[in-house]
């Protein structure tokens, strides 16, 4: 890279699915590369993926078109489920030959979690300074991912690892990563996007969702997995919902949908007995548009019980006005505090906290505005930026290139 040249960064993912860390770090590729200073691509190992029983193909994927729409190219691998291939953890000589030669026109390589460093790690893979994006708080759940950054670490390819909460920073320390690779870099939203509404709009969205003015409202927005703890979420929508005919709650998300028959399952063993409550449960599966979901809600959820960092829909729930009510993972109560309540996980209690953070929707609503600015995008956008040059310039520096 001579002088004046942008830096050419190529970030690395497993693939295109719904999830919190591909919204949020395609959103920083995005900003960073409009802003610039840094030229981004995107190399996808999988071109679909089937995941919570949704078959997810990458170019249908809403963080897809928004990169592709920003001039950020997009490449992959090619690989499909129940495709022929090397096995699984492998790679074949046309894939490695075509990732050698999209990494080698880089000077730095993104990890978007730590599952694509296995194909960083292979022979033939170029010599570029590799910075890991990690956004859980579960290393040990992570299976022979953390085996691979561990790896990472000890060829010398891994300069550095971007947590995106103190959690993050804390586990990974703790198994193995040495604390000096390790940089914390809080999450943010655009504010421009995720706002609250005026009233007139915000009885409109729930006209939108056929959701009463009056009706008092739980928004729950998480894909369907383990981690998320769906179950638990929907009995207390089961003791929330049997208080008051005017209460209403809100599931989106890959896999919160009436063709997830696991959901469904979930939804039968809490509320058998009680039917009637089920029409005010509204599944909306995968959405576009989920600052009109938070908007419309008085309260945002989050029941999970393990492998949470710094959970975006917190964040996005209350920069729209929705109060946040969280379970006491990752680094949730210390984004929650001052402007939510944390939980525990006990259905009758997250049911009597979501009736309090709706009793102080208003008391809270001056905190939720005040808090914006420690939660805006441009922030954490700007700070990727300085640690991405940061550790590119200190790995040119050890190999005494100027």
């Amino acid at each position: 890279m001579s002088a004046g040249d942008g830096l050419r960064v190529q970030s690395i993912y497993e693939g295109f699915f719904s999830g919190g860390a591909r919204v949020l770090h395609s959103a920083v590729i995005t900003g960073l590369h409009g802003g610039g200073r840094q030229t981004h691509s995107v190399l996808s190992i999988h071109h679909a993926v089937l995941r919570e029983g949704l078959l997810q193909p990458m170019t249908e994927d809403p963080r897809y078109q928004a990169l592709r729409a920003a001039g950020i190219q997009v490449a992959s691998l090619g690989r499909r489920p129940g495709a022929p291939a090397a096995a699984p953890r492998g790679f074949t000589e046309a894939e490695l030959s075509t990732a050698a030669e999209l990494a080698a026109r880089s000077d730095v390589v993104l990890s978007l979690k730590e599952q694509p460093l296995r194909l960083v790690n292979q022979d033939g893979f170029p010599e570029r300074p590799v910075i890991a994006c990690l956004h859980r708080s579960d290393p040990e759940h992570q299976g022979p991912a953390l085996d691979d950054l561990l790896a990472t670490v000890e060829n010398g390819r891994l300069v550095g690892a971007v947590c995106c909460a103190e959690s993050t920073r804390d586990a990974y320390r703790a198994a193995g990563v040495p604390a000096s690779l390790l940089h914390v870099i809080p999450n943010g939203v655009d504010l421009a996007r995720f706002r609250p509404l005026a009233p007139r709009r915000r009885a409109a969205r729930r006209g939108m969702l056929g959701v009463p003015l009056d009706a008092t409202v739980v928004a729950f927005a998480a894909r369907y997995d383990g981690m998320k703890d769906v179950a638990l979420f929907v009995r207390a929508a089961r003791a929330f919902l049997a208080r008051a005919t005017t209460r209403h709650v809100l599931m989106c998300g890959a896999g919160m949908s009436p063709t997830n028959p696991a959901l469904l399952e979930d939804l039968r063993a809490s509320f058998a007995d009680r039917p009637d409550l089920l029409a005010r449960i509204h599944l909306l599966g995968v959405r576009r548009d989920m600052e009109s979901v938070y908007a419309a809600a008085d309260v945002v959820a989050l029941t999970s019980s393990f492998g949470e960092a710094a959970p975006l829909c917190l964040i996005e729930g209350a920069m729209c006005g929705a109060v946040p009510v969280t379970t006491d993972v990752g680094d949730a109560a210390s984004i929650v505090d001052g402007i939510g309540l944390v939980t525990s996980r006990d259905p009758a209690a997250i049911c009597a906290a979501w009736e309090e953070a709706a009793r102080r929707r208003d008391e809270l609503g001056l905190a939720l505005l005040r808090s914006r600015p420690r939660f805006s995008h441009t922030r954490m956008i700007a700070a990727y930026s300085t640690v991405i040059e940061r550790l590119h310039r200190g790995q040119r520096a050890a190999l005494g290139v100027r």
